[in-house]
């Protein structure tokens, strides 16, 4: 199998304090990675990351993901030079648009996204590298800013990010990319395409894959079909599975009930859904794509998450 690093998503929803046992079970079952999410109004990743990273000695944490604006370029970097301090060489920073209904409440909303994502990724980077910097941008303003204490092993910063033209500033400002939201195979190609970046020069991808897994294959496509429904009428992730046409289709005439007959190939492309084996080829299918980083997303409910751990460390094992 293709080299790819096999971790887990920690839910925005689950207790803090939570962490630091996801994060000692993961290390010790031999899994790669822990991902935290931070989403509005929910908990910071960056504390999150710093519990994983003191509560563990050999996990990589990701951040996935901070909002562009919702903290000053020079705090940001602050925080991840913090962070990498804490873990030197296990810290992946994942930095994304955020939400723009979110940022709206908070009164931090763009009036350019995109544009705004691209000063910070650069001003970031430029920061951990250890350069001074100046900047008089339309969203990030320095004055010969300097970090006093940058990394010894500067993270690698990806874009959480969709679009064609987010992606392009993906391929041009930030190490990688991380996305959520089904990124099937086929996203993964379209990605680099739209990043203008070729599989193996070095821009990471990591992406977030749903966990289901049951005995009978169809109960966990049952599970997953509701998500999968919500994620055919806005995925840009999804819209790239070669079978999309039909799966919506399928939703249209029969409803979520008739995604759950689609054919096991299908199925295989959007999650680790099915049975234990279907989970292990969707990692490898991922991996042959060129992808670098899977963090398998849980249940949301905390006591499924807590027993799907051990699934996860069977699936990392068998992907090796």
């Amino acid at each position: 199998m293709t080299s790819i690093n096999v971790g887990m998503c920690f839910d925005r929803s689950f207790p803090p304090g939570e962490v630091t046992e996801f994060a000692r079970r993961l290390e010790a079952g031999g899994v790669d990675q822990l991902w935290v999410i931070e989403d509005c109004f929910f908990s910071t990743g960056v504390s999150l990351a710093a519990a994983a990273l003191t509560a563990t000695e050999r996990l990589t944490i990701g951040l996935g993901i901070l909002p562009a604006v919702a903290r000053n370029a020079a705090v940001t970097a602050m925080e991840l030079a913090t962070l990498s301090a804490l873990g030197p060489g296990r810290l992946v920073a994942g930095i994304g648009h955020g939400v723009q209904d979110w940022m709206e409440q908070m009164g931090a909303r763009a009036a350019s996204p995109v544009t705004a994502l691209d000063e910070v990724l650069v001003a970031v980077r430029r920061l951990l590298a250890g350069e001074t910097v100046t900047s008089s941008g339309r969203h990030v303003t320095l004055n010969e800013v300097r970090l006093e204490l940058p990394p010894a092993v500067v993270p690698p910063v990806v874009a959480g990010v969709r679009g064609p033209k987010s992606m392009a500033v993906a391929g041009r400002s930030a190490d990688g990319v991380v996305t959520a939201d089904g990124a099937v195979p086929a996203f993964v190609q379209q990605a680099r395409s739209q990043a203008g970046r070729l599989q193996g020069d070095g821009w990471r991808v990591s992406v977030f894959s749903p966990l289901c897994i049951a005995d009978d294959r169809n109960e966990a496509y049952g599970l997953m079909a509701p998500l999968l429904a919500e994620w055919l009428g806005w995925s840009p992730a999804i819209a790239a599975h070669p079978h999309v046409d039909e799966m919506r289709q399928r939703l249209d005439e029969g409803g979520e009930g008739a995604l759950v007959s689609m054919p096991r190939e299908w199925w295989l492309d959007i999650g680790a859904t099915g049975t234990f084996d279907d989970a292990v080829e969707h990692v490898a299918r991922l991996a042959e794509a060129g992808v670098d980083d899977i963090a398998i997303h849980p249940a949301p409910e905390l006591d499924i998450a807590r027993e799907q751990v051990d699934q996860v460390v069977r699936i990392a094992a068998a992907s090796r």
